[in-house]
């Protein structure tokens, strides 16, 4: 796949009339509201805002299975994708700040079955730091029809991850820092740790000092004690962070990855799960 566009391939599609809808992710786990006002002052002209909590999650259970952010109700998702004007021949560019929540929309999007989507490298930041225009003007609610195609072979569930615990044909990353996977430091959920056999591979570790997604021979190098397996599972503390992941591993040649949505505050609602802290 080739899911990750420089900013003049994207600026090329904003001065084109080509039906393109462009889709602001910004927002900051620490400030929900911060990434709508940033969008509301500022954004790529007739971006549409897609909230994390409110557009590409659904609600928490109360029982705390599902984790921390559950995917969105296909049917919702689509409604959104629909009043943004995304039917499924749109050309779809997402970005926020950090390549995070752009990478779950993206994602989301690949799952209810649309292929045409990308993501802007450097984000919003890159595209102001060439001089590219943006505004604040709040684009219109439009009309479009999307038929969803769900791919549920693109998840793994947290009875299909223990599944797998043992099978060493799949190989299962966490996505978070060093210091949560090893149990060092846990500052959201309850338990620290990891699912029992996960490799590390900490999602910032995929761009460069200037907010860049590498290139894809670096991103295939990262990645080369990956090739022997025939299943990649991946997950993060809460589905979010683990997208970036999976879309480099896509961007690196491997096809059959799972996102594990649920993932780490998932793992842990099942008091039964089995955790290691052991270091790599």
């Amino acid at each position: 796949m080739n899911i990750v566009k420089d900013r003049e391939w994207c600026y090329s599609l904003w001065e084109s009339e080509e039906d393109v809808v462009w889709v602001d992710c910004r927002f900051y786990l620490q400030n929900p509201e911060q990434g709508r006002i940033e969008y509301e002052q500022e954004h790529i002209p007739g971006a549409y805002y897609f909230d994390l909590e409110k557009d590409l999650s659904s609600e928490v259970k109360k029982s705390g299975d599902g984790g921390r952010h559950p995917l969105p109700d296909p049917a919702d998702f689509v409604e959104k994708l629909q009043k943004a004007g995304i039917s499924n021949h749109t050309i779809v560019i997402a970005y926020d700040q950090n390549h995070a929540f752009a990478s779950r929309f993206v994602w989301l999007l690949k799952y209810v079955g649309h292929e045409n989507v990308y993501l802007l490298n450097g984000g919003i930041q890159a595209w102001k730091e060439a001089g590219y225009p943006t505004d604040d003007q709040i684009p219109a609610e439009r009309s479009a029809t999307f038929e969803p195609n769900i791919h549920p072979n693109m998840t793994a569930d947290q009875e299909y991850v223990k599944h797998k615990l043992n099978d060493h044909s799949t190989v299962i990353i966490d996505s978070r820092s060093y210091e949560r996977y090893a149990g060092i430091h846990e500052p959201i959920d309850a338990r620290a740790g990891h699912i029992p056999g996960a490799k590390n591979y900490f999602w910032m570790d995929l761009f460069s000092e200037q907010n860049r997604w590498k290139d894809a021979n670096r991103l295939k190098g990262h990645f080369k004690e990956l090739t022997s397996y025939d299943e990649v599972i991946v997950y993060c503390g809460s589905g979010v962070t683990a997208t970036p992941n999976v879309i480099s591993l896509w961007e690196s040649g491997f096809n059959n990855i799972k996102l594990y949505p649920g993932s780490f505050s998932d793992w842990i609602s099942n008091p039964d799960n089995q955790i290691d802290t052991k270091k790599k």
